[in-house]
């Protein structure tokens, strides 16, 4: 988590923005969504629940969420090595916001598709 001097004194004022600069982006809101109904999944297992992301930005995206605090990487030492993710207690916290954008959007598509 970044220390309060690094953080834009006008994010700082905004509780919408500075959610948004933790989770927005194409990726992290779905990578929280899957690690909330998962509970863990392995670096392979997100892979392949969003096959439009590349290995590069799948990496950077599991990162900054690392370092936001919002999931836990667990690291095993064992050969062949073994990753696996899950999210910690304030990224469970982001779980009831999300299924309510995602019930959001899924009734939009259904008024959509009439």
């Amino acid at each position: 988590m970044k220390n309060k001097s690094e953080i834009p004194e006008c994010v700082q004022k905004c509780g919408v923005e500075y959610a948004f600069k933790r989770i927005g982006g194409k990726y992290k809101g779905r990578i929280l969504w899957h690690l909330g109904m998962q509970k863990v999944l392995r670096y392979g297992e997100l892979s392949r629940t969003l096959p439009d992301i590349t290995t590069k930005m799948l990496t950077q995206t599991l990162r900054e969420l690392e370092v936001d605090q919002l999931i836990i990487r667990k690291m095993y030492h064992e050969v062949p090595p073994k990753v696996e993710y899950s999210l910690s207690e304030t990224g469970l916290e982001l779980i009831p916001f999300i299924d309510h954008i995602h019930q959001w959007g899924k009734k939009q598509l259904a008024n959509e598709i009439l």
